[in-house]
């Protein structure tokens, strides 16, 4: 499985961006795909989770009401759409996927996944 994030950029407090993320080497809807972020010096933190039809998805109490998280399984893209950004929300965010999947994970801890793809910076400036 390859995964290439994109769609970050520099936007001011309040605005919005859509990161994206392209799958491919695998068939998309069979894993789980995960978004989480990274501030420098601090640990890579969950950010937001969605199953394999996109029905169900689990959100970190931080970005709850304000980020989205989608998939198009016949684009083989996952998406998420950040509104409301905040300067706290500075960090480079990774997407990753889920293939050996466990009946016990969360998906909300980055042991759980296989895959990771590069990274897209997201800088919010107050």
């Amino acid at each position: 499985v390859q995964l290439q994030a994109s769609g970050g950029g520099s936007v001011q407090s309040g605005g919005s961006l859509r990161l994206s993320c392209a799958a491919s080497g695998r068939t998309f809807r069979s894993y789980v795909m995960g978004w989480f972020r990274q501030a420098p010096g601090k640990e890579r933190d969950f950010v937001a989770a969605i199953d394999l039809s996109g029905t169900t998805t689990y959100y970190a109490d931080s970005v709850k009401g304000r980020f989205t998280i989608s998939r198009d399984n016949a684009k083989n893209t996952g998406y998420l759409q950040m509104n409301s950004l905040k300067p706290e929300d500075t960090a480079v965010y990774y997407c990753a996927a889920i293939v050996n999947y466990r009946g016990t994970y969360s998906w909300k801890q980055s042991y759980e996944y296989d895959y990771w793809g590069q990274g897209t910076q997201v800088t919010v400036s107050s």
